[in-house]
């Protein structure tokens, strides 16, 4: 008797163990309480990683664990309703938080529409590890910089070791883009104060169907050679260092790590975040860019024409 009563106290000892509180928006969480004593509060620099998942196979929608963490600072006066962030001020460094996310919820707040990815009566499973906090924004920064850097070169062992494996040689710019130069063409080279006419086709480093081109039938097609202004920022910065390995007839390859290209953002709804790249170009022509046009004064236009796939975002 005495031995059935204690396995019924663990039993129900481990059950409320793993029971999920609910916030006053009524987001379902688990705190796992780790090292940290002291509990975040306003103004605390934070970093952290944040998973988001659905049911089933692939379910992850995005996550942060095997890329740059999260840095952010709390501000109390402006905590996010029904998400984790209301979380934060019962939380210490080195604690693990859980939570789920009704779609249905979802929706009726307006952040959601059902679709294709979310379902009726689906529930999102969230997960945060609180790794770290900091005395201030700089010393934030320069963690964040450091983990910036250390995923650029992550990219770049990927990218080498894919050109590696086909049998893609390859020279790198000073920034870290894998070039191959086929052909590096006639005449100077596209740079500062030059504009380079490029046919192009890019696809992800798995080799599929192409994101995007401007060839058809996979050849370059005159009318549509696309003007890039080199070294000014119009473009991703892997295409900036990749131009000026070519001049005019020029063809080759870029390798380009997501850190340089489109990085944790990505370019939604083609480019998921982290993708490292890879452009076929040729090179129509490299000319002189003309002057820019002298400033005038008078009202500014609301608005912007849409830009190539890859300019800068």
């Amino acid at each position: 008797m005495k031995n059935t009563i204690k396995l019924l106290l663990a039993i129900v000892l481990f059950a409320s163990c793993n029971q999920y509180e609910k916030t006053p928006t009524g987001l379902a969480y688990k705190i796992t309480k780790g090292t940290g004593k002291d509990k975040l509060k306003n103004g605390d620099a934070i970093k952290l990683n944040i998973e988001y998942k659905l049911p089933g196979k692939d379910s992850i929608l995005s996550s942060s664990y095997s890329h740059i963490p999260v840095y952010f600072v709390l501000d109390t006066a402006h905590l996010g309703k029904y998400n984790f962030t209301e979380l934060l001020t019962s939380a210490s460094v080195g604690d693990k938080i859980e939570f789920r996310l009704s779609v249905d919820t979802l929706k009726k707040m307006g952040m959601i529409e059902y679709n294709t990815i979310f379902h009726k009566g689906e529930i999102i499973n969230g997960k945060v590890d609180i790794l770290k906090s900091f005395k201030g924004q700089p010393e934030m920064m320069e963690d964040y910089t450091k983990e910036s850097v250390d995923e650029k070169n992550k990219e770049i062992a990927e990218l080498t070791a894919y050109a590696k494996k086909n049998n893609i040689k390859t020279v790198s710019t000073p920034a870290g883009v894998l070039v191959e130069v086929q052909n590096e063409g006639t005449g100077p080279k596209g740079d500062s104060g030059y504009i380079s006419n490029v046919w192009y086709r890019g696809t992800f480093v798995d080799g599929k169907a192409a994101f995007d081109s401007n060839m058809v039938n996979g050849k370059p097609n005159s009318p549509t050679a696309l003007k890039v202004p080199v070294g000014v920022g119009a473009v991703i910065k892997g295409w900036d260092e990749g131009l000026k390995l070519f001049g005019k007839g020029g063809k080759g390859r870029l390798l380009i790590p997501s850190m340089l290209g489109y990085g944790p953002q990505g370019s939604a709804p083609v480019i998921p975040a982290y993708a490292n790249l890879v452009f076929e170009i040729e090179i129509q022509d490299v000319t002189v860019a003309p002057p820019a046009p002298a400033k005038q004064a008078g009202p500014q236009l609301q608005g912007q024409p849409q830009g190539n796939p890859h300019s800068k975002q």
